[in-house]
């Protein structure tokens, strides 16, 4: 490589512009990159600077020749009072850096020199062997002097400009070399071309690229958006103007954060970018400049799970290059103010307008400008958010808020939002689970039972409902007792007429009677009519609760302990006894006792479980309700020893209320989790019993009407843990979860302080009625949300029946609501319904059915019917309204699985105003029923809502009891889904259209597998049902494997059976593992229900066993 160029000959050239001055420090660096020249080169750049030796000269030489070489010292106190600068080791301690700047980068002044303060007043082990990173090195003397002064095992300097990068690289070889070119070493033996590496770098993208974890992060960025926004979207070389270079170091661009409004976008975007690289205990520190307030400083940092500590804070001068405008703009658009002082000595704060207006007219401006040190909060939590939210949920981020004041609130919320976030990420949808509850939630509560109250329970002891209020009042619907007790703090909910019957003293003669014709020991619950349910409240004393016990003799009590009752089993132990001497049935409620807690207070009834099982008469109910977050966040749960119950309480979440939200049991199962994580297996005293099935006593048993309901409702089938069962039996959707519907879900839960407004889901699906169904509307329509649509279609059930009416199906309704109806004990009837109508209500039919009835309810699915998949067009739903007005019928419109059509612009919309308005006489109670569960492409987000017009709403309809209203966040994120239905456009409305194809498509298949296969198949037109009829089968034997019972033989027995119309779904569960519905459930005679959102890998499955089943068949 030829000579350096002779001094003159170099300063020639860089006096002809910037441009051309940087192109000669670009040869000068291309010899010091070469260790050939790399001595001769170093003194060179020795010779320039003693050429401009004083800061006169310095300045000059800037002007003139567009560079200038001076020194920063590092340490002024160590330089003026350290002698020659040797530590008590004999190093020699470096007191100064000498550096070189040229116009097109960012030159030193307040701002860097106040953040280098900062940095100082870390202690000294801050980098020592660390991995660090500043962003925005600019010349790079910073980095150069985090590597000098603690001696950190790598420094990247990164930069945007280019041409930064270079004379960074210079500043390192002059700082690494002395002015012999000799490399200075320190007392590791290291120079600085050891330890320090430039390199150009959009804040983090190069170690982020590289996979690089950093140990420490800094950063002295600009915070002030650029007044000519379009200057920033050009593209960054280095032959770039000078005048646009320099810009970088001044001004940045819009970065698509809330926190752009204050110019901070792009240090909130250096946070998340330096979240995802830095060590899980690392510390990122940066310079703020206090103009949008400390306030907003401080919550760009705390929303995103960062504990901040504030290092140095002083005024500076604010730079007579940086043109504040755009603050001016920001404040002329929004409430908001800025912060500057009138010169240093102020202290009262002027706004960015009037600022400006100072500055233009000759005076100096300051502002606060803080260093500060940020660490994450739980590092890998907030790492797993951030990593959920980079992938496509980047707009999501804006309503992130991980800022508590209670730590006990942080450490509740920020593992349920990472544990969200992995959930969300690595799942297309949530899985089938069964009606009990989450295996995984019901794991965890028998989990947190016997490793902190030593009860050995299992996930099958353990039923979970939506709530409190519903476990009691399934309970007691299941057992249906003449007289129940119940605790005067439990009966809020329960229905008015069970608090208010009067038929107490016929059951006392009843009573009365029956003890002189009926042996003790035979069980009586069933001998007697269970229309009537009276419930006597009793006080929460369980002296006095005993008392009341032995002289009424209940069938049922439901009560809790007193709180200086629950602390021994004493009080627990006398209700047992007395209960079981009356042949009663106890639940017992611990919610006021739980504690979600590593150190758990004492709790007699657990404490008893510990060494003994639970009768089998008896049962423990608890509330979860004690989140330190979210305070109408509820699940409750149910633990029996006796499998009989355990199962019967699940039905009734089934066909009561549908399933407990996952979301719910989701988030209590991460405090379970919380909770059991940090322990070590088998650590723990082991309990004092092993797990034991109980037997069941003599007490009140399952009504005969129960258990035929029970046993005859074609519910889900729950096999074996790990069976690997095909579930076209469930209505729900099991197909991918869009984009859209996963950022609403954690949207909802990271936002806080959502207002009342943001999640009042009302108006969202008034609006979505009008649009979709044009019901008919005014000032007396009233809207109620609930959990589910069943839970709602439950509720008018009861209304019906409190009215004395009867409730009509027609033929070929879905069994899950038929079954709920009866197991309320309604009165019911069957609408006929024939083939050639595609099973639909037909006007002769349906009116020959209402010739004689007695205030009739008549319940009917549409548009989509579920389960045929056929659609009521507006002409037919016509026909039907204009029979129930002329019998006066109030009529259930059930809209929940409606609104995937596979033609939506052939199936005919309704227009139910035009519809009711058309009859005439008196007006026809209607009652619009929905569920936003399929419109939302979502098994997670269940919303059940109910319309209705008050002048046809009867009186126990005003008070709905016992009714799980959705949780907050379900309703923020419902609204936020419907906003987007309604605007027709993104996302959403691309992901229905998929799912629409999918299920037409599905549909297709299936109806194409089962023809091949011997079943006569309805092809449907819309949603996630289709029936078939299985004619080639009927009369022929399948052999099927029955799995052993406890005690049996341990491989499965084989049994041959005949297949008809009831067993059809039997024999293909048994032969293949896929789940259906026979006709009993349909109420179609002889033809089956098939669910079709299923997982793709389960569809494949499913057409297999239907292609499997045939070959089976003799």
């Amino acid at each position: 490589m030829a000579a350096v160029c002779s001094m003159e000959d170099f300063l020639k050239q860089c006096e002809q512009s910037g441009d051309a001055a940087y192109g000669a420090f670009r040869s000068v660096l291309e010899r010091l990159e070469d260790p050939t020249t790399r001595a001769q080169a170093r003194i060179f750049l020795s010779a320039l600077q003693k050429r401009f030796g004083n800061e006169e000269a310095s300045e000059k030489c800037l002007e003139k020749f567009h560079f200038r070489i001076e020194d920063i010292v590092l340490d002024q106190y160590e330089a003026s009072h350290s002698g020659n600068g040797t530590d008590l080791l004999g190093y020699q301690k470096r007191k100064k850096l000498t550096m070189m700047v040229i116009p097109s980068i960012f030159i030193p002044e307040d701002w860097s020199f106040t953040f280098y303060e900062g940095l100082n007043r870390n202690p000294d082990s801050i980098f020592k062997d660390k991995t660090v990173a500043e962003l925005g090195c600019g010349n790079g003397w910073i980095t150069i002097a985090i590597a000098a002064k603690w001696l950190p095992s790598k420094v990247y300097g990164l930069d945007i400009n280019p041409r930064a990068v270079k004379i960074s690289w210079i500043n390192l070889y002059m700082n690494a070399l002395d002015e012999e070119g000799l490399p200075i070493h320190d007392e590791e033996g290291k120079t600085l071309l050891d330890r320090v590496e430039f390199h150009e770098s959009d804040l983090l993208a190069y170690c982020r690229d590289r996979n690089i974890k950093l140990e420490r992060i800094v950063g002295c960025i600009p915070q002030i958006l650029n007044p000519n926004p379009d200057a920033m979207s050009k593209l960054i070389t280095e032959n770039a103007s000078e005048e646009f270079l320099h810009s970088l170091s001044n001004y940045c661009a819009l970065q698509g954060f809330v926190e752009d409004q204050f110019g901070l976008g792009l240090i909130a975007r250096a946070v998340e970018e330096g979240i995802a690289v830095i060590q899980p205990m690392g510390i990122m520190i940066f310079n703020m400049g206090g103009r949008p307030g400390q306030g907003v400083c401080r919550r760009l940092f705390e929303r995103r799970g960062v504990r901040v500590t504030k290092l140095w804070q002083t005024k500076i001068l604010q730079a007579a290059d940086t043109d504040i405008s755009a603050l001016v703009e920001i404040e002329k658009n929004s409430p908001h103010r800025f912060e500057f002082f009138m010169g240093l000595a102020s202290d009262q704060p002027i706004c960015a307008r009037t600022a400006w207006a100072y500055g233009k007219a000759g005076g100096r401006i300051s502002h606060a400008l803080s260093v500060y040190s940020c660490q994450l909060r739980q590092p890998n939590q907030v790492k797993t958010i951030f990593e959920f939210l980079k992938n496509g949920f980047h707009d999501v981020s804006s309503s992130l808020d991980l800022s508590f004041e209670d730590d006990s609130v942080a450490d509740e919320k920020i593992p349920f939002l990472a544990y969200l976030a992995s959930v969300l990420k690595e799942t297309s949808t949530f899985p089938y689970e069964p009606p009990a509850g989450s295996r995984r939630f019901r794991s965890l509560i028998a989990d947190f039972m016997r490793t902190y109250h030593h009860v050995p329970l299992r996930a099958d002891n353990v039923v979970v409902f939506p709530s409190r209020a519903a476990a009691i009042e399934n309970a007691l619907r299941l057992f249906s007792p003449r007289l129940a007790i119940v605790d005067q703090h439990l009966t809020h909910h329960l229905p008015r007429n069970w608090l208010t019957s009067l038929a107490i003293e016929d059951s006392f003669i009843w009573k009365k009677a029956l003890e002189n014709i009926v042996p003790s020991n035979v069980k009586t619950a069933d001998n007697t009519s269970d229309d009537v349910l009276t419930v006597i409240e009793a006080p929460c004393q369980s002296d006095l609760m005993i008392e009341l016990i032995k002289k009424l003799k209940p069938q049922v009590v439901i009560t809790g302990l007193a709180q200086y009752e629950a602390v021994t089993t004493s009080a627990f132990q006398h209700l047992l006894d007395v209960t079981s001497d009356i042949q009663s049935r106890l639940f017992i409620d611990i919610s006021d006792h739980f504690e979600l807690s590593s150190l758990p207070g004492t709790n007699g009834v657990l404490k008893y479980l510990a060494a003994n099982p639970l009768p089998a008469h008896a049962a423990v109910l608890c509330g979860l309700l004690k989140n330190q977050v979210y305070s109408d966040l509820e699940v409750a749960f149910v633990i029996s020893e006796e499998e009989a119950v355990f199962k019967a309480l699940s039905k009734t979440v089934e066909l009561l209320q549908g399933n407990t939200a996952p979301i719910s049991q989701n988030y209590y199962g991460c405090l379970f989790h919380e909770l059991l994580a940090f322990q070590l297996a088998d650590r723990r005293r082991r309990c004092e019993r092993a797990n034991q099935t109980v037997k069941s006593t003599d007490t009140i048993d399952l009504t005969n009407s129960a258990i035929s309901v029970l046993n005859g409702a074609e519910l889900s089938i729950d096999g074996p843990e790990n069976s690997s069962l095909i579930h076209m039996d469930v209505d729900k959707s099991f197909l991918p979860i869009p984009h859209p519907v996963k950022a609403a879900i954690f949207e909802s839960f990271a936002r806080q302080n959502i207002a009342e407004a943001e999640s009042d889901v009302t108006s969202s699906i008034r609006q979505f009625v009008k649009s979709n169904y044009r019901f008919p509307e005014d000032n007396t329509t009233e809207i109620i949300c609930a959990d589910s649509s069943l839970a709602l279609f439950n509720k008018l059930v009861v209304c019906c029946i409190q009215e004395g009416g009867t409730l009509y199906f027609p033929e070929g309704t879905n069994g899950n609501y038929v079954s709920a109806a009866k197991l309320l004990k309604a009165s019911i009837s069957t609408v006929p319904t024939e083939s050639g109508d595609g099973f639909k209500l037909a006007e002769k039919s349906l009116s020959k059915a209402l010739e004689t009835a007695k205030k009739p309810w008549v319940y009917i699915s549409g548009p989509t019917i579920n389960p045929t998949g056929l659609i009521y067009t507006d002409q037919e739903m016509r026909s039907v309204l204009s029979t129930c007005r002329k019998f006066g019928a109030k009529v259930i419109i059930d809209t929940s699985f409606s609104g995937l059509e596979f033609n939506r612009e052939a199936s005919c919309c309704w227009d139910l105003a035009s519809s009711l308005s058309d009859l005439s006489g008196p007006p026809l109670g209607a009652f619009l029923l929905g569920e936003l569960s399929p419109k939302m492409l979502s098994g997670a987000l269940n919303l059940g809502f109910l319309v209705f017009n008050q002048s046809t709403l009867v009186e126990p309809l005003s008070s709905f009891t016992g009714l799980n209203k959705p949780h907050g966040t379900v309703k923020y994120a419902i609204k936020k889904l419907l906003g987007m239905k309604e605007e027709k456009t993104g996302d959403l409305m691309e992901a229905t259209a998929e799912h629409v194809k999918i299920l037409e498509g599905r549909s297709k298949r299936l109806k194409e597998v089962l023809e091949k296969n011997g079943w006569d198949v309805l092809a449907p037109s819309a949603g996630i049902s289709m029936v078939a009829k299985p004619s080639a089968y009927l009369g022929k034997s399948v052999s099927i494997r029955i799995p052993p019972k406890d005690g049996a033989a341990k491989e499965d027995a084989e049994q041959n059976i005949k297949i008809d119309d009831s067993y059809i779904r039997g024999a293909i569960y048994g032969a293949t593992g896929l789940c259906i519905n026979s006709s009993q459930w349909t109420g179609i005679p002889g033809y089956c229900r098939f669910t079709i959102a299923v997982e793709d890998r389960e569809f494949e499955q499913a057409l297999e066993c239907i292609a499997k089943f045939k070959g089976l068949v003799s």
